[in-house]
This record gives structure tokens, C-alpha cells and sequence, in this order.
């Protein structure tokens, strides 16, 4: 049995696109052990679960009260356990575990090491690229989720080798469809759903339902949000207050800080799931949306024109025409509606599903240990 060491940030029960994508790895591997690898995960106290209730090990480690603390005690986390593990390869999971990891790689230069890179190139500071760069040449692979993210750093950089594995949601939340839990009468729903940051671009968010409004007078708003740092509940506290002015308090239905179970039935009632990135560097909830067949309409940033895989389905910030025109054309054709449930549900289940995303990673690591 080979041993994989996931180096984290974040504890992997908060919700995030890193931190579920490595449990599906993990849970993936962990649960079919012909596959002959062991998953270990190093990340942060978890917030809300016991580590005895995954199927695989979890070490945790303190979270200090600053940047600069969080690094010195990641740094005596990652070295304490690596040792102790002594694994086959080590997976990175996160950009500041990676600069992390580079003050401790010294000392274990006989292990293999990847990183997958959730972000984009573009999204590193000079600061982070200054500190990332040195490690990531020593790595044995570079992935990334979109082949837009493969290209920039291909041409941007002398970082080889690259590969690209897409994304994923966890099949034991989202696997399966349950057709009943959609509700076809129900009034049209425009969907939100992300964690309160500078990404996720709220107050365009906000402007685009206001602007919607004109053109559509009788829709639904859902909004799930999640927070987790200091100032979150002002800014959740906004959103819905401008929200409910907008839309009628009657026309908003809200949902703060929701389980991955929680979130699988959020979708159902959803009819547009609605993205405002403005920047995104793969886009996990437009997958978690079509898995619920819900139409998916979002900003062209980043790797989400790749994951959405239609241009209809596509807008501008600068131009926000296009996404109104499409959000208005499904709301009066239920069979144009019926159709773009239909084609992202198929293309959830062609690229993105987890049996898909384990099995590449599977491979990866056949290769490289």
C-alpha cells in the first residue's frame, strides 16, 4: 500500500473547491483499496467534524491568529507529520501550503511531490510567484483543472511537466438525481450560492438581479452564502437587505452556511443557477448546479467558459446583455428551460463526475510513484 500525504491550508470540512475535491480523492481512494494507495490528510483543526468520521486519517494542526503565525505553525505541522508519516508521494493542495512546504522540502527532497494549482497563473501576486516558483521546479507534476489554467502556465513559464484534470463534486451528495425533488410548478428560481469574497464579485451580483428585475417581473430568488472570516455577517446582512428591496421579501429564499447535503438539494430548486465571478479558475457550484439540471449562466472568466462549454450561456461584466436576454428566453420557453437542464446535466456526467476525476488521479499516481 503506497501512502499519500494532502497538504492543506484549510480544514477539509470547510466548504471550499480545494478542500472537496481532496475529499473526493481521499474518500475515493480510501473506499477502494485495490487501488493500493493510503490517503493522509495534514490541514487545520476541522470546524465542524471529528476526524474518526471520515474512512481515512486526518492530522490536525492549530490555526494562529495571523499570516505570519499561521505559517510558522503549518511549517512545524508539515515537517512533525511528514516525518512521521514518511509517505510515497506528498499531493499540495493549496498555494499557501505549497510556499509552506518549501521551507521544509530541504529535508525531504527523497520524496516525490505534486501541486495542483486551483487558482489561475494570472492570480498570483509577485510575492507568492517569488516564493511558489523555486518549489514548483523541484515538483515531479503540475496539474491544473482547466486546460486555459495548462496553457498559461505553459507559456508563461518553464514549469514541466503540466497536466490537466478537470474538477469535481462529491458523487455521495451529488452522484445521483432524484427527479421527484424537482418541483416543475414552482415559481422561476434564479440561483446564488458562494462564500462572501472579493471573487465572487457580490455587489455585481446584487446590480445583475436589480437589472434582471426590469426585464423579468415575477422570479424567485435563492441564495445560499457561506462565511468564515471576520466582517462576513455585515456583509451577508447587505446583501440580503438589498436583495429583499429588489425582489420582495416574499421572492427570496436564504440559506447561510450549508452542509454539501444541504447544498445537493438547494440546486433542485433552482432553475438558472446564476455565476458573478470575476474570477474563477474552474467554477466547482456551475458543476454542483448541473448536476441538479439546472441552466447554468455565468461570467466569461477564467476556466468557465471551458466548464460551461456554450457561448449562449455566457456574458460580460462590461456587457451584462447577454446573460439577461438568456435568463429571460428560459424563463418564457419552459422547453428551452427543459433543454439547458438537460445539456449541462450531460456534460456533468460526460467530464466532471467523481468515478471520472478518482480514476485520473489514480493514473497520475501510477506514474509518477
Amino acid at each position: 500500500m503506497k501512502k499519500i500525504v494532502y497538504l492543506m491550508e484549510y480544514p477539509i470540512d470547510l466548504p471550499g473547491g480545494a478542500q472537496m475535491s481532496t475529499l473526493s480523492i481521499c474518500e475515493g481512494l480510501a473506499q477502494n483499496s485495490g487501488y493500493g494507495y493510503e490517503p493522509v490528510v495534514i490541514c487545520p483543526k476541522l470546524l465542524h467534524n471529528k476526524a474518526s468520521d471520515y474512512p481515512f486519517r486526518i492530522l490536525e494542526y492549530a490555526m494562529g491568529e495571523s499570516r505570519i503565525k499561521n505559517l510558522l505553525i503549518r511549517r512545524k505541522a508539515f515537517r512533525k507529520y511528514i516525518e512521521q508519516e514518511k509517505p510515497d508521494l506528498i499531493h499540495i493542495q493549496m498555494a499557501e501550503s505549497l510556499i509552506t512546504y518549501g521551507f521544509t522540502e530541504k529535508h525531504f527532497r527523497n520524496i516525490k511531490f505534486i501541486y495542483t494549482d486551483r487558482g489561475l497563473l494570472f492570480g498570483y501576486r509577485k510575492r507568492s510567484r517569488l516564493f511558489m516558483f523555486p518549489v514548483l521546479k523541484r515538483s515531479h507534476m503540475l496539474v491544473t483543472t482547466t486546460d486555459f489554467n495548462a496553457r498559461l502556465w505553459r507559456e508563461g513559464t518553464d514549469i514541466r511537466p503540466v497536466t490537466v484534470i478537470p474538477n469535481t463534486i462529491s458523487s455521495k451528495y451529488f452522484g445521483s438525481y432524484d427527479p421527484s425533488k424537482r418541483n416543475e410548478n414552482r415559481k422561476f428560481t434564479v440561483g446564488l450560492a458562494g462564500r462572501i469574497c472579493v471573487e465572487k464579485d457580490w455587489d455585481f451580483a446584487l446590480s445583475f438581479i436589480e437589472e434582471l428585475k426590469r426585464s423579468i417581473k415575477d422570479f424567485r430568488v435563492s441564495i445560499v452564502l457561506s462565511t468564515f472570516e471576520k466582517g462576513d455577517d455585515e456583509q451577508v446582512e447587505h446583501i440580503l437587505k438589498t436583495l429583499k428591496k429588489t425582489v420582495g421579501e416574499e421572492n427570496l429564499i436564504s440559506g447561510l452556511n450549508y452542509s454539501q447535503a444541504e447544498m445537493a438539494d438547494f440546486y433542485y430548486g433552482v432553475d438558472v443557477f446564476l455565476m458573478t465571478s470575476r474570477f474563477e479558475s474552474f467554477g466547482k457550484a456551475a458543476v454542483e448546479a448541473m448536476s441538479r439540471k439546472c441552466a447554468v449562466v455565468s461570467t466569461s472568466v477564467g476556466g468557465l467558459p471551458e466548464v460551461i462549454g456554450d457561448e449562449r450561456y455566457l456574458y460580460t461584466k462590461e456587457n451584462i446583455v447577454n446573460g439577461i436576454e438568456c435568463i429571460r428566453q428560459l424563463y418564457e420557453d419552459k422547453n428551452k428551460l427543459k433543454e439547458a437542464g438537460e445539456y449541462f446535466y450531460g456534460r456533468y456526467k460526460d467530464l466532471y463526475s467523481e468515478e471520472i476525476y478518482i480514476e485520473n488521479h489514480r493514473r497520475l499516481y501510477y506514474e509518477i510513484i
